[in-house]
């Protein structure tokens, strides 16, 4: 069975179009030629390699094609895809080879891809939460001052107001909005360590080097490698379980307020079922629910990756790439969902 993400039918319900291409292979793979591109001239700048010769290299590596057999094939036998990118790399630089990669490991390569996705992930969310935080107000404003039954552990309380109902749902937008610019600097940092983290075979240049590598991939340069310190990534997992949390919260309410015999919200679109033409199940609210659920489930296995061995893990690092891009990928579709259904509101409360 495929993954949900990229499944024939199942993708209906959980692609995101647009977070799927900042995770996806084809992006992973451009993150890393960047990294590579930037590297070359940046050894060229520093005094590290001939300037004629990094120049070469890094337009032979922006212009060359990646055998996408021989890393599958390589990667099974390494456990990384950089020696065998490597090796083509310098196949293509021919006599400019001296410059590609040079003083960099393949964690540089790789985290540093990583920290570009989740950069893009990061002002993707925020326009998205938004977009949901302005559609929610604006509802709020339409039908807030509607009397509804207010309700606690799912028992009848007293009357709240729509905007009652809404308040919880809006308020943390803003909050996670202000966590991811916050997040920003501790994650969209370059990745420069070397073989073991003190970026030791750059010497003197390292500072340039890493200034250089940085700018040209438009990320922040740490003072120190982070390739064994893994609290901002998963911070950044933890980011994406609050804001599918907030979310589940809000489809939550709404498939209970759908409910027969309560009725206190009016649903457009789809949910139809096969058996009793009646129904218009709350697919979109239950599809939130389900969402919250993974990316929770999901966080506990990205605090596992906090535990790497020594000045390099291979465990626990290759599992942050098993969960974590699902987790972007189910942040990603639960924001779009979110706004599609609250654009589906027709009433709210009871008249």
């Amino acid at each position: 069975m495929s993954s949900v993400f990229d499944h024939p039918w199942l993708g209906g319900l959980f692609a995101d179009a647009e977070m799927a291409a900042l995770w996806s292979p084809e992006a992973q793979l451009e993150g890393m030629r960047a990294f590579e591109v930037a590297w070359s001239r940046a050894l060229g700048r520093a005094g590290l390699a001939d300037a004629e010769q990094a120049g070469a290299a890094a337009a032979a590596i922006a212009a060359m094609e990646f055998d996408l057999a021989a890393l599958r094939a390589a990667t099974a036998r390494d456990g990384v895809v950089v020696p065998e990118m490597v090796r083509q790399m310098k196949l293509a630089a021919g006599p400019a080879q001296a410059a590609v990669h040079q003083g960099a490991t393949s964690q540089d390569v790789i985290d540093s891809a990583l920290a570009i996705a989740i950069a893009a992930s990061l002002d993707l969310m925020a326009g998205r939460l938004r977009e949901l935080e302005t559609a929610l107000r604006a509802l709020s404003d339409r039908q807030g001052a509607r009397p509804l039954m207010g309700r606690t552990r799912m028992q009848a309380a007293t009357m709240i107001t729509v905007a009652d109902r809404i308040r919880p749902w809006v308020t943390p937008l803003a909050d996670h909005i202000e966590r991811l610019w916050q997040l920003h600097p501790r994650v969209a940092r370059v990745q420069i360590g070397g073989a073991s983290g003190d970026r030791k075979a750059l010497g003197d240049a390292a500072g340039i080097v890493v200034r250089e590598v940085a700018a040209a991939l438009d990320l922040s340069a740490p003072p120190a490698s982070w390739h064994a310190r893994r609290d901002g990534v998963a911070e950044f997992a933890g980011l994406l379980s609050l804001i599918t949390g907030t979310l589940g919260k809000m489809g939550q309410d709404i498939a209970l307020m759908a409910q027969q015999g309560i009725e206190e919200i009016g649903l457009s679109g789809g949910g139809a079922s096969s058996a009793m033409p009646h129904k218009q199940n709350p697919v979109q609210a239950e599809l939130l629910v389900t969402l919250a659920r993974f990316n929770a489930g999901s966080l506990a296995q990205m605090h596992q990756a906090l535990v790497h061995e020594q000045e390099r893990s291979g465990a626990a690092w290759v599992l942050e790439w098993m969960v974590l891009p699902q987790m972007a990928q189910t942040t990603g579709r639960a924001l779009s969902l979110a706004c599609s259904l609250v654009a589906s509101v027709n009433r709210l409360g009871r008249d």
